[in-house]
């Protein structure tokens, strides 16, 4: 047999449908891990319908060295902590405002939790892989700080910022440092000593900052040198194990019409937010779809598919000081509602994610656009049988940023469309 576009023969023909109802809702994901990201979020600020998103930092200190040896006459001058952007120079919120920082001494050790060995362990969604501490744990911390700064973030140009420490709790780290105590001989004794940091916004913070998740802490001494002169040197810690470096991420929803939508209420009609539909990383928003008549439509035995595509339009924009994000993935959720796997890429098993494309200048608008030609081949099978998609942002950033999108709706309704072109054999 031979397709030509002038065949006279009428048992074969190429059809385009973009009819199929998508059912959205939205979605609280829950046990997104929140260590080794690469970067440690800090900061506060408020987006309009959502509410507002905190973020606070948690990290084990350890010494660069525990060998010991302090010049002859060393005497201490100040303590101070030291941050430097992520290479992105993330941020996200209005950063033209003044932003304030409090460094606290935690006083409850840092652990990781375990929740593939709970007895619940096939509520595990497929990301969580080990022990690791989710964002949404706290750690208690000393209520006096030991330290604050005030400063304007100036993301395109300042590569580093310090906030000055207490001087007591540089002394005192100073002096066992002279006197060579079982505080600072060994890691697991410092530990004990100083069980971590945690660095909390205020809140009247406008944005959120990403920072690199190697953070120093600088114990600054001077003494006098064979030549007479003042010498400063400093003696370093930074953060200790990537395990223990971690941002817990809240968010407060009251007032909005996602005020219900949380951990153990994680699912909300589209219909209950006036269609109102978002993506958010960082708390784990997201919105999840389900196509019913698509497992009708595929269960006719005379039809090949030559392509599905799952188009999402947003009103939000790739710029500005609350950008969208920079792309997007489809995880799998299985009939109890647990995300189980993702949507891979055409002939491949990796995770398929889609970058943003923007809009143009003639009014159309931003997109995301995903090749689903694979969901829909094998969705009445065992692979994809009773299964619905989840739209979250792809899966590093998902951990370590807060970007932010609405999607677009048109006549009340959100604009995502499913559009096949299959071959039908008569």
């Amino acid at each position: 047999m031979s397709i030509a576009l002038n065949s006279p023969m009428e048992d074969i023909s190429v059809t385009r449908i973009d009819s199929f109802t998508v059912y959205a809702s939205s979605y609280q994901m829950n046990y997104l891990p929140s260590a080794n990201t690469g970067a440690v979020l800090i900061g506060k600020t408020q987006y309009d319908g959502l509410g507002s998103i905190k973020s606070t930092a948690y990290f084990q200190i350890t010494f660069e060295s525990f060998i010991h040896s302090l010049p002859t006459g060393a005497q201490f001058e100040s303590a101070n902590i030291y941050f430097k952007p992520t290479a992105e120079k993330y941020y996200y919120g209005d950063t033209t405002q003044n932003q304030t920082f409090y460094i606290h001494k935690l006083s409850q050790t840092l652990t990781t939790e375990n929740i593939l060995g709970d007895i619940d362990n096939y509520k595990a969604p497929f990301y969580v892989s080990g022990p690791t501490i989710f964002n949404y744990k706290k750690f208690n911390y000393e209520n006096t700080p030991i330290g604050n700064g005030t400063f304007k973030p100036f993301v395109n140009s300042v590569d580093s910022f310090s906030i000055d420490l207490d001087y007591n709790f540089g002394k005192d780290l100073f002096d066992k440092i002279v006197s060579n105590e079982y505080e600072v001989s060994t890691n697991d004794a410092f530990q004990e000593y100083l069980k971590g940091i945690v660095v909390v916004p205020d809140e009247n913070n406008t944005a959120i900052l990403g920072l690199n998740d190697t953070v120093y802490i600088n114990i600054n001494y001077s003494y006098v040198g064979s030549d007479g002169f003042k010498v400063y040197d400093k003696k370093v810690l930074s953060t200790a194990t990537v395990s223990y470096r971690y941002n817990n991420i809240e968010y407060d929803r009251t007032g909005t019409l996602f005020a219900t939508l949380n951990e153990t209420n994680n699912v909300l009609p589209a219909q209950a937010t006036n269609n109102n539909l978002y993506v958010q990383s960082g708390t784990g928003l997201a919105t999840k779809i389900s196509i019913p008549s698509l497992n009708q439509f595929m269960e006719n035995e005379n039809i090949g598919i030559n392509k599905a595509e799952l188009i999402i339009e947003t009103e939000s924009v790739n710029y500005g000081k609350f950008p969208v994000p920079t792309s997007l993935m489809l995880m799998v959720l299985n009939k109890n509602g647990i995300p189980t796997s993702y949507v891979p890429s055409p002939f491949s098993n990796a995770a398929q994610q889609v970058n943003f494309i923007k809009g143009t200048e003639f009014g159309e608008p931003g997109k995301y656009v995903f090749n689903l030609i694979d969901y829909v081949k094998y969705v009445n099978t065992n692979r994809y049988l009773d299964t619905e998609l989840l739209i979250t942002t792809s899966s590093s950033s998902l951990y370590n940023s807060v970007n932010t999108f609405k999607i677009a709706t048109e006549n009340g309704k959100p604009k995502i469309k499913l559009n096949i072109v299959y071959t039908k054999f008569k």
